[in-house]
């Protein structure tokens, strides 16, 4: 797995680059929008991990021309903006992750683990359908019916998980350990819980459900004749 780290802080990137390669990834490293952005055309990479202030730009700047391009490269935004209209702002360009600065080396290599797995899927195509729902993956964008669909980002990568596995019974630790990067908890209803507030969303204009429970077992999106 080949990472593109962005970063201007010279002992960050450094300390960036040795925790990753330790950890078994290929890992290149750009310092400004500039050489971000060659090396994005010239190399194929499988996460971006991505600064906002940079030397000569706004790493949002490589973020809106990666989505432009309609490359959907999952990007990690690493920032020490850490207002909430900054986190919203970098996910709302596509940004798949969002990390504040400081931050913990064992919790970037988490979310670095999530995020690749879930990448073999995202380079699989930037829109996922099935039956009347359509997920626009670069813009995050969803519709049902062509209703538009206001999901957070948490049902947002939910649905993207079941749409990627459609008709496929997935179990609630799968969930939690594919989309929040949890191991299981019994007692846990986390899960539960946001599937109900997706279907609420799917089902508003009295739409035939799609999130099937599979009772003992977990969920599949599928529909009610399948």
């Amino acid at each position: 797995m080949r990472l593109l780290v962005v970063e201007d802080d010279v002992s960050l990137a450094e300390g960036l680059v040795t925790t990753l390669t330790q950890a078994g990834y290929q890992v290149d490293c750009a310092g400004s929008v500039a050489e971000a952005t060659l090396r994005l055309e010239r190399q194929e990479f499988s996460l971006v991990i991505l600064d906002l202030g940079l030397p000569d730009g706004d790493g949002i700047d490589i973020l809106r021309a990666l989505r432009r391009r309609k490359q959907v490269t999952p990007v990690l935004i690493l920032s020490a903006r850490d207002a909430v209209g900054e986190r919203i702002r970098g996910l709302d360009h596509g940004a798949d992750d969002y990390l504040t600065k400081p931050f913990a080396f064992d919790e970037l290599l988490a979310r670095v683990r999530a995020l690749g797995r879930r990448g073999g899927a995202a380079v699989a195509g930037a829109t996922l359908r099935y039956a009347d729902v359509e997920m626009d993956r670069v813009h995050h964008r969803v519709t049902r019916g062509g209703r538009p669909l206001d999901l957070t980002a948490r049902e947002f990568r939910l649905l993207e998980y079941f749409l990627v596995r459609p008709d496929e019974v997935v179990s609630r630790t799968e969930l939690l350990e594919k989309v929040w990067d949890m191991s299981f908890d019994p007692g846990s209803n986390v899960v539960d819980v946001h599937v109900s507030n997706l279907r609420g969303k799917l089902e508003e204009g009295n739409e035939p459900r799609l999130i099937q429970t599979v009772r003992g077992v977990g969920f599949a999106l599928r529909t009610e004749e399948t």
